[in-house]
């Protein structure tokens, strides 16, 4: 089985975010606000079955997901949009492939030494 990334991980850099959230179509307003918050991710993982909560002072996030199962993702709070999620494990790399009104959407999670990283695909 793929690395364990249970665990409450911290924000440390955000780098391309405001063009991440350009590229969804995100309000003017909700961008500069978003940007300046450092989230806090907890990650809970049974198995095959996780749980990520993206907690900060301006809105949380939950998903909960089993990996190579395809789901119904709303991401109120974020993005406000509906999507078909689908994560699985790429080597020791947690990989999501969001299906909806943006192409080429999705994020990865990897940690690497005691860091938590976060990269997200820019839909076109």
């Amino acid at each position: 089985m793929p690395v364990d990334l249970s665990g409450t991980w911290n924000m440390v850099s955000n780098e391309n975010f405001e063009g991440y959230m350009l590229a969804l179509g995100i309000d003017f307003a909700t961008r500069k606000i978003a940007k300046m918050v450092k989230p806090q991710k907890v990650i809970k993982q049974n198995g095959d079955s996780f749980t990520i909560q993206t907690l900060s002072t301006f809105r949380n996030y939950l998903v909960q997901f089993k990996i190579g199962e395809e789901f119904d993702e709303d991401t109120k709070g974020l993005d406000n949009r509906k999507c078909k999620s689908l994560v699985t494990w790429d080597n020791d790399r947690l990989t999501c492939i969001q299906k909806g009104e943006k192409a080429n959407r999705g994020w990865t999670h990897w940690i690497e030494g005691d860091e938590l990283y976060l990269m997200a695909s820019q839909p076109k």
